[in-house]
């Protein structure tokens, strides 16, 4: 049987273990959210790599769309071209000839995959947005979705997005 005394000598170790402990799971906990890494590769086979805080500093937009499920949602973060052109690919007038054929690839966690024609997502060919979303409705997105989405706002069928966004690749045919 613990005495009252034995108690007190223990507990201020206890809880010294015990606040260590929490602080390393914190400390994971926070690492394991700044360690997501988006990969971008340009035609090239030059290859970059952004984190969130990275995408956070391009240009915002947002945007108002339907789920899948038909709910109404603003959908906030940047455009596929805006990140394309922060890792390097050429937009606008590069995007001529043999390059009109190139296509972006984009990649999630569980291995789906879409594509668009790369003059889809360039605004000197269109005025339609591809967003690459790490908000829903004021908040970060949730796990099923994960930390970036792809979304298509003026597309009927939501095929095209996709949920947890680990890649970017630009490739020709």
């Amino acid at each position: 049987m613990w005495s009252r005394n034995s108690i007190a000598k223990i507990f201020p170790t206890l809880l010294l273990t015990l606040s260590f402990a929490f602080v390393d799971w914190h400390q994971e906990a926070s690492a394991a959210e700044t360690q997501f890494v988006l990969t971008v590769r340009g035609a090239e086979g030059r290859e970059s790599r952004m984190g969130m805080a990275e995408i956070a500093k391009l240009p915002r937009v947002s945007v108002r769309a339907k789920d899948e499920k038909g709910k109404d949602a603003v959908w906030e973060g940047t455009t596929l071209h805006e990140v394309l052109r922060a890792a390097g690919v050429n937009f606008g007038e590069a995007i001529r000839g043999a390059a009109l054929a190139n296509y972006l690839l984009v990649e999630a966690a569980d291995g789906y995959r879409v594509v668009f024609a790369l003059p889809e997502v360039d605004p000197a060919f269109t005025d339609l947005t591809f967003l690459l979303a790490d908000r829903r409705d004021g908040q970060p997105m949730d796990e099923n979705e994960g930390k970036l989405r792809i979304v298509v706002p003026h597309e009927k069928r939501h095929a095209r997005w996709v949920r947890r966004v680990v890649a970017l690749s630009i490739r020709r045919p």
